[in-house]
């Protein structure tokens, strides 16, 4: 079957079961198409040889998944593409096979080998897609295969596909439990992981497998702290209700001292003016106990400090964890920083407000002050739905107070006139609690109910009843003329709750209303038998309550009601009647009980306390489901209470980095490193004490300054960080000075004035530091200078009088003890020598070296840098280096690249990338080559040729090709030597994909006005304070990209172009400046994502 055919049965119908398909030819039938046919077309594409005709089947089918439709009888016919070579064709048949799995769990069992392949697969995309479905086939005898799988990927390369190993071990074990060891070596595992992607998924996995393991937690509590707020959303949900649960088992409650207070504080808001006085006499009778100062655990303030800026996050779920997290752990004076993230989030949908509301009203019961400031936004708009209606209002009673219960009964005053008749019952209770809670405004609430009275609406009236009856039995000797006045109203109110009220409220005080009482009981006893069962119910209370206090006038009336009730048709009322006979008639028969008639049936009655509903909710976690429901909900976790004593917080400090594959280490390292080469520049005591690169460090460090101890100065590290950074022993630190020495004894002198000054003035430095050690600021002023001036163009003028000079400082001192701090100190200032040899011009102590002339003509160099041969191109030069492989993990060899730009004389087409190899260790490297190279489809690599020996001390400069095949995907290989294999990869930036291409005026214009509409994206932006005029803008550009300018006759406009190196294809890049340091930035390219990519390197560029 044709392409086209396919297309037109797309178009022209619809691909559920029974539904017809109308064909574009009226005169084709199609109308009258059946079912089998239309899968028959998508089978035979899916049997063609053609990947096009595969791929445009699997589209369709996957649309007709996302539409709802069953493509589960196509099982056998897309199964058999899983071994496809097509990437695009192999991830969709994935993505199907995920969805049916489960279903055709035989058919899928068949093709399990090629799962198995598919784990092998060089696309991480594929490796995740074959573990999500070998996951989905849920039969327990594949659970050793799937176990395996699990396994192996957590030890992957890839950071998604460990990702998915995460997500399959719940699958696993809801599967299997009895896998459960297994599985929590696994997440033991990738909870170690550095890596964002990994972190929500393995604890979400560590909250499904083994949640009361809260001691896999110890190790990674810090990290997790400080990867939070790089995590993805949902991941950030999961990981903050966790560290609640663990903070609330390992830290002190941080209002211990406040306990005392806040239970008297709960008692006197819902208790009366009377139980005021009491708690106020007890409380100072009762001697106060001893308070224990309290000082939190610097783990808790960490949390704590992490999680606050998530208040800002524009997922209401992470705001709520969040929320829910201070208000179950934080101090109380600290609380009240989420009241404006909960706000903020009642201006969202309204299921997010209902959630937001209920947790809100829960919190307003406890820390009613953190709230008042915002009493406004709670106020009922008339488009809220009833359910938000009746929270705020909720809320609004919980805020009520003195000072501002005027300003919400005006607001309550203005809901009772509202349409929705359920919402305005709800006003009238809060207008009740609000009575209840604040005295001064009991008689006023009153006097406004009873208003209501007269109202038309009868469910206002009979809502009013309901709550004046709570209120009058407070003060009912005050208020005898609002019985007498809801008596009236017996005539006209139908609501069977209201009447039943009125009749309770005058037989419970008829001694003051003596007069209107019978005569109320004669006119119900009229209406009997038309009542409502729960009125009914009433007149019999009242009529025996008459008869024991005014037996004269209403003996006859009981009677006549009483035989009423005897033959009603609800047994409860014939058997009330009767019990009510016998205990107010006394008769021969009848028993002692009768004599107590009138205690029990005019007994006082204490007054109602209206409590609100969310009184006590908060023993459930706030935001989840359970306390939604008030009810406790499948797989609930209960709140643990804090610990009476500080569990030992030594638990938490990571001496020894666990063991995490290499991979992490260098692609953590390689970050860090191009990090810094962007950023201006770092002293050495900023990158020991100050906040490095690295977020673990960073939490850390930031958890040392918090304990406050006088042990940490501003210069040293936490134990923490030292781990972190590295974990090296001392023994390694000795070896990196050896190399240090080795390093710069192969350097020439040049300019030996200059050096033998500055190495006087080194020698003079380190003289004083060795007298002044406390005075830590000078030292790391000194080490900036040393550092600046290692690292400065004069790099090589080092002379050999000061490396003898060394070698003796380094003899004389005695290996087996050194101090800490210094070799320390010294460690990282190899590292920092290693991560960044090229300095920016700007740096301060160069001034010291060379004149502002030779700086301005060295900028001036560093743009010819594209003409020189490769082989005199240096990292300091305007290329920019990549770390490949750090020296710690090559074990003293260590590789960096940069993409010089030059024509690569083997292949047109391929972009040169020199290496530069430096054997740093004590032994000679032999035999460097590039082995197993894993490339994604259409890229090729020319390995450069093989280094037969590099001796120790030596550096050695190669070059290789690689056609990227116009993408940023990276190359991966394995560099070896005649030990060792190094896992490495290199990463193109989107600039170094293209040559530069030399166009006239005219032939430009005319280039760009061909790549118009989609192939043209435009930026505005503002220019850096440093990037103003057209020499810097166009060094900029150039640096980023590899484009060469064009002749331009305006002084406004510079433009740029080149073609991408392996297709060809023209980008054009325009900046056009205007006045106030704005500019626009135009860049037109054939290959749309090459021009995104572009636009987002040259805006850094420019504006940064």
């Amino acid at each position: 079957m044709s392409a086209s055919s396919a297309f037109n049965d797309e178009k022209g119908g619809s691909s559920s079961v029974g539904e017809p398909e109308y064909g574009h030819d009226p005169a084709s039938g199609g109308i009258f198409s059946s079912d089998y046919k239309r899968h028959d077309d998508l089978k035979e594409m899916l049997d063609s040889n053609k990947d096009s005709l595969k791929l445009e089947a699997m589209k369709r089918i996957v649309a007709m998944i996302a539409r709802g439709k069953n493509a589960s009888d196509l099982f056998p016919a897309v199964v058999k593409n899983v071994a496809c070579k097509n990437i695009e064709v192999k991830k969709l048949v994935y993505v199907y096979l995920v969805r049916y799995a489960e279903e055709q769990q035989d058919l899928a069992l068949l093709s399990i080998s090629t799962f198995q392949r598919g784990l092998k697969d060089p696309n991480q995309l594929i490796r995740a897609s074959a573990l999500r479905v070998l996951s989905s086939i849920r039969v327990t005898i594949i659970v050793p295969i799937m176990m395996l799988a699990i396994k192996e990927a957590a030890s992957d390369m890839s950071p998604y596909v460990r990702k998915t190993a995460a997500h399959a071990i719940p699958k696993l074990y809801s599967l299997d439990p009895e896998q459960k060891d297994q599985l929590i070596e696994v997440i033991e595992k990738l909870l170690a992981d550095k890596t964002t992607l990994v972190a929500g998924s393995v604890v979400m996995a560590f909250e499904e497998v083994c949640p009361e393991r809260i001691d896999l937690i110890h190790k990674n509590y810090r990290k997790l702290c400080n990867l939070l707020i790089d995590v993805e959303e949902w991941g950030q949900v999961v990981i903050i209700n966790m560290l609640t649960r663990y903070a609330r088992t390992q830290f002190l409650n941080p209002n211990m001292n406040e306990s005392l207070l806040e239970e008297e504080n709960d008692k006197t808001f819902y208790g009366s003016d009377d139980d005021e006085e009491e708690e106020k006499e007890k409380k100072a009778e009762a001697p106060l106990p001893r308070r224990k100062p309290y000082v939190m655990d610097p783990d808790h303030r960490l949390l704590l400090r992490n999680t606050k800026p998530l208040l800002q996050s524009r997922n209401a779920a992470v705001v709520m964890a969040v929320a829910q997290l201070y208000f179950h752990l934080a101090p109380k004076v600290e609380v009240g920083v989420i009241a404006k993230g909960l706000v903020r989030l009642l201006r969202s949908h309204s299921e997010v407000q209902y959630v937001v509301l209920q947790n809100v009203a829960t919190m307003t019961i406890k820390r009613r002050g953190m709230f008042e400031p915002y009493l406004k936004s709670f106020y009922i708009r008339s488009t809220d739905p009833t359910q938000i209606k009746v929270l705020k209002l909720e809320v609004l009673t919980n805020l009520a107070n003195e000072t501002n219960i005027s300003t919400i009964l005006r607001e309550f005053q203005t809901y009772i006139k509202s349409m929705d008749k359920d919402f305005v019952a709800a006003t009238i209770q809060a207008i009740g609690r609000c009575a209840t809670n604040i005295g001064e405004v009991r008689d006023t609430c009153l006097n406004g109910l009873v208003q209501l009275l007269s109202n038309r609406d009868e469910l206002v009236v009979a809502e009013s009843v309901v709550v004046i009856k709570k209120l009058l039995q407070m003060q009912p000797e005050k208020h005898s003329d609002i019985i007498k006045h809801m008596a009236k109203l017996t005539d006209n109110i139908q609501v069977p709750m209201a009447r039943a009220s009125i009749l309770w409220l005058i037989g419970e005080y008829c001694e003051h209303v003596p007069k209107i009482a019978p005569d109320v009981l004669r006119k119900m006893a009229k209406s009997f038998t038309n009542e409502e069962d729960i009125v009914k119910l009433q007149i019999i209370n009242l009529a025996a309550k008459l008869y024991l206090t005014n037996s004269k006038q209403t003996k006859l009336l009981t009677q006549y009601v009483l035989n009423l009730a005897k033959y009603d048709q609800n047994y409860d009322i014939r058997d009330r009647a009767r019990f009510i006979r016998q205990l107010i008639v006394p008769t021969e028969k009848s028993g002692a009980l009768s004599k107590y008639a009138k205690k029990l049936f005019l007994a006082l009655k204490p007054a109602p306390v209206l409590e609100s509903p969310f009184k006590d909710r908060d023993h459930f976690q706030l935001g989840s489901l359970s306390h939604l429901l008030n009810a406790k909900a499948g797989g609930y976790q209960e709140l643990p209470d804090w610990p009476e004593a500080a569990p030992d917080p030594s638990v938490r400090n990571v001496e020894v980095k666990d063991s995490v594959p290499e991979w992490t280490k260098c692609s953590s390292r390689e970050k860090r490193k191009e990090k810094k080469v962007e950023k201006p520049f770092y002293s050495d005591s900023e990158g020991e004490s100050g906040p490095t690169e690295s977020a673990d460090s960073e939490s850390d460090s930031a958890s040392g300054s918090e304990i406050g101890s006088g042990v940490v100065g501003s210069g040293s590290r936490t134990a923490s960080e030292e781990s972190e950074e590295g974990s090296e022993s001392e023994e390694e630190e000795e070896k990196d000075k050896k190399m240090m020495t080795a390093k710069k004894e192969l350097k020439k002198p040049v300019q030996e004035s200059e050096s033998e000054q500055s190495s006087e003035e080194e020698e003079e430095r380190k003289r004083e530091r060795k007298k002044s050690k406390p005075r830590k600021s000078e030292s790391d002023d000194d080490d900036d200078s040393e550092s600046e001036s290692s690292r400065s163009e004069s790099e090589d003028s080092e002379s050999e009088a000061e490396v003898k000079k060394k070698k003796k400082a380094a003899a004389s001192r005695p290996p087996a003890k050194p101090l800490k701090k210094e070799s320390k100190k010294e460690m990282s200032l190899l590292d920092f020598d290693d991560f960044e040899p090229a300095p920016p011009p700007h740096v301060t102590p160069l001034n010291s070296f060379l004149s502002s002339s030779l700086v301005t003509d060295l900028e001036g160099l560093s743009l010819s840098d594209a003409a020189l041969s490769p082989a005199t191109l240096s990292p300091s030069g305007a290329m920019k280096s990549y770390e490949l492989l750090h020296r710690i993990r090559g074990e003293g060899l260590s590789v960096e690249y940069c993409f010089s730009r030059q024509p690569f004389s083997p292949d047109a087409n391929m972009v040169a990338v020199q290496m530069q190899f430096t054997n740093s260790g004590a032994a000679d490297t032999k035999s460097l080559h590039m082995e197993d190279v894993k490339l994604q489809s259409g890229m090729r690599v020319k390995e450069f040729p093989e280094i037969e020996l590099l001796p120790a001390g030596e550096t050695a400069t190669a070059v290789m090709g690689i056609d990227f095949c116009d993408s940023t995907q990276a190359a991966n290989f394995q560099l070896c030597t005649h030990t060792k294999k190094f896992f490495v990869s290199i990463q193109p930036p989107v600039g170094e994909l293209m040559r530069p291409v030399f166009l006239t005026e005219n032939e430009f214009k005319k280039e760009q006005g061909q790549l118009m509409g989609m192939n043209e994206l435009s930026e505005k932006l503002t220019l850096d304070a440093e990037c103003r005029n057209e020499h810097a803008i166009v060094q900029r550009v150039t640096a980023a990209a590899n484009l060469s300018r064009v002749p331009c006759g305006s002084d406004k406009e510079c433009r740029f172009a080149g073609r991408t190196v392996t297709s060809g294809s023209l980008v054009l890049a325009t900046v056009v400046t205007k006045e106030a340091a704005s500019a626009q930035l135009t860049v037109n390219c054939e290959k749309m994502v090459i021009g995104t990519m572009l636009v987002k390197d040259v805006l850094l560029a420019l504006t940064q």
